[in-house]
């Protein structure tokens, strides 16, 4: 059957429409790295998290742990609430064992944090797969709007919308520990960590929120319970 006039500018309307969305749902892989300045092996993830930052298809977060402070030299940015997720996603993946530099892609896949072929392979499989979850954000004065739109049928799981800014580049001179003498160079360190509802999905999850800083940003949306990641947005 074939379409003329109003019908078929219709039809191609819906259709790219239809397009769009579709692309839309392909969004930004994101990689989480547990790392501390204390950990003589990290400095090599610290440096490949810092050129996955540079990619627009990769929203890439340092988050420092501190269960490594008593050997000589408390990491600066280590916060308890990073060790915290770090076991809680160990938890969620029948472990016990926690350890830096590890890696967790799409809040699902872990390696260790220097196996950089690995890391590649997990980001290209996550970015293959549509998300469950479109995310949008944007600025409006010291708030931000966000969106979030979920593509899953019922039964739907439950999902927690967080916010997340973090600091894009940081340089620590370690005077103490394994790593004493030498100048950290860290990347998307995360500064704070804002847990902002719990969202059933059945209608579009709808806010302006007062982050914790001015700092750039993420809005992860995330199964509840330290699930996969299922949507996720970045502004500046």
């Amino acid at each position: 059957m074939k379409l003329t006039g109003a019908g078929a500018l219709a039809a191609l309307v819906a259709f790219a429409g239809q397009g769009a969305e579709a692309q839309d749902r392909f969004g930004p892989a994101v990689v989480e790295l547990f790392t501390s300045q204390g950990c003589s092996s990290c400095p090599p993830a610290d440096a490949m998290l810092g050129e996955l930052a540079m990619r627009d298809d990769v929203i890439a977060l340092a988050l420092h742990v501190d269960y490594w402070d008593y050997i000589g030299w408390e990491d600066t940015f280590a916060s308890p609430q990073m060790t915290q997720r770090q076991h809680n996603y160990a938890h969620a993946m029948g472990s016990t064992v926690v350890y830096t530099p590890q890696i967790i892609v799409g809040g699902r896949e872990h390696v260790v944090g220097g196996r950089a072929m690995a890391v590649a392979d997990l980001i290209q499989a996550d970015l293959a797969e549509p998300d469950p979850v479109t995310v949008s954000v944007t600025r409006e004065g010291s708030r931000i709007a966000l969106e979030a739109r979920a593509f899953m049928d019922p039964p739907r799981p439950m999902m927690v919308v967080q916010v997340v800014t973090y600091s894009p580049h940081e340089e620590v001179q370690i005077e103490r520990g394994e790593r004493a003498g030498t100048v950290g160079h860290h990347f998307n360190v995360v500064t704070s960590w804002q847990v902002v509802a719990e969202w059933d999905g059945a209608e579009p999850f709808v806010a302006r929120i007062e982050p914790q800083s001015d700092r750039p940003l993420v809005v992860l949306v995330q199964q509840a319970g330290s699930g996969p990641i299922l949507g996720a947005a970045q502004i500046e």
